[in-house]
This record gives structure tokens, sequence and C-alpha cells, in this order.
């Protein structure tokens, strides 16, 4: 589509407020290039571009599917003042939820850019499941010994070690102890409904 064509998705300017300054920080908190969020978006990268510099104002359907893949709200596109998150998790409060055979707790409030959990792994749970998607991850040990491959590497990982990587790195998380071991998680994954909590197999996954 050329720049002088109209997408009829697009409304006239002062059919909505400026976005363009929180399209582009919002994408980049999600950890998404332009390319990539344009083609989960049904849009062309010189687009997208052009609702990112305010040369064109996106319609509701476009916020809309904007805010699911960078896991918003519309009302923070629009740059409105987001209701206040408690900055403090108190352990009584945390439920354990189940998935995949694992074990988790939330360690952090639910909106934000980055997703904080306390997770038990039991042994032999999932240790097959190979997982690639965009983003990143930090794990912490807190007890138990932990495998993670990395790609074709092996990381033996004991209480106090850590790991930062690149979610889009093939990568497998086993508990190497039958008592199984207990993480620190955190990652950016708001932006994949599908894998919010990379917890569990998910479609298109290779074991």
């Amino acid at each position: 589509m050329s720049s002088s064509e109209t997408d009829p998705r697009d409304e006239p300017a002062e059919a909505l407020p400026a976005v363009a300054p929180q399209l582009r920080a919002l994408r980049r908190r999600a950890s998404l290039t332009l390319e990539a969020a344009s083609r989960q978006a049904g849009l062309s990268p010189a687009h997208l571009s052009r609702l990112e510099t305010g040369q064109r104002q996106p319609s509701l359907p476009m916020l809309l599917s904007l805010a699911r893949i960078y896991g918003t709200t519309v009302s923070e596109l629009l740059g409105e003042a987001a209701v206040d998150r408690d900055a403090v998790v108190r352990a009584a409060d945390m439920e354990p939820t189940a998935a995949g055979g694992w074990t988790y707790w939330q360690a952090g409030a639910a909106g934000r850019g980055m997703q904080a959990l306390r997770v038990q792994v039991p042994h032999g749970s999932q240790g097959d499941i190979v997982r690639v998607h965009p983003g990143e991850e930090w794990l912490y040990v807190l007890k138990g010994r932990l495998r993670l491959r990395l790609g074709d590497t092996l990381h033996r990982l004991s209480p106090g070690d850590s790991a930062h990587f690149d979610s889009l790195t093939p990568h497998r998380i086993a508990a190497q102890d039958p008592d199984g071991v207990e993480l620190l998680f955190v990652h950016t994954l708001l932006q994949s409904p599908t894998a919010t909590l990379c917890l569990g197999p998910t479609p298109g996954e290779t074991p």
C-alpha cells in the first residue's frame, strides 16, 4: 500500500488522541521489532511506522489488536493513566496455581511489562519440552538443582545460581534431583496471549 492510499481501518486524525509515542514505547516494552509487531497485527511495517510517528491515527479495531499483541489495554495505548497497582505482594496473598505439572505463585503485580513468579518444578516434569518465544527470561535457583539447556549447551545450576537469556534461544528447563527444584522466574511475555506464563506445552512447540 502506497503512502497516498488510505487504510479503511484508519480514522481521521481528530478521531483519537495522539497515540504515536505510546505505540512505540509499548512495542519496545513488549520486546517486539517493528516487523514482528506489524506481522502479528496484519499490517505492513511501513504502515505501523506511520502510526508510531503520528502520520496516521489507528481505528479502534486496530487499537484492540495492538493492545492484545502488546499485552496491555486500549486505555494504556491512548496514554490514559493506569490504575494504581500494589507494589508489594504479600506471601499470604500468593495463591498456588498448577500448570503442566509445575506449581507457580505470582510474585509481582499483573499488567506489568515483566512477570515475576516463584516456581516449583517437580522431577521428570516437562523436561522434554523445547520453548521458543519472543522476550527475555531471568531465573534464580532457590532450592534443588536445575538442568537448563540453551540451544545445544547444557547448564547445571545450583542454589544461588542464575541465568538471563533471550527467549528466542530454544530452551528446556528440568529438575535434576528427585525432590525437584524451586526458582524465582522473571520474564517478558505479555505480548503472547497463548504463552503468558511459559508453563506447560503450547501449540506448535517441538518436544
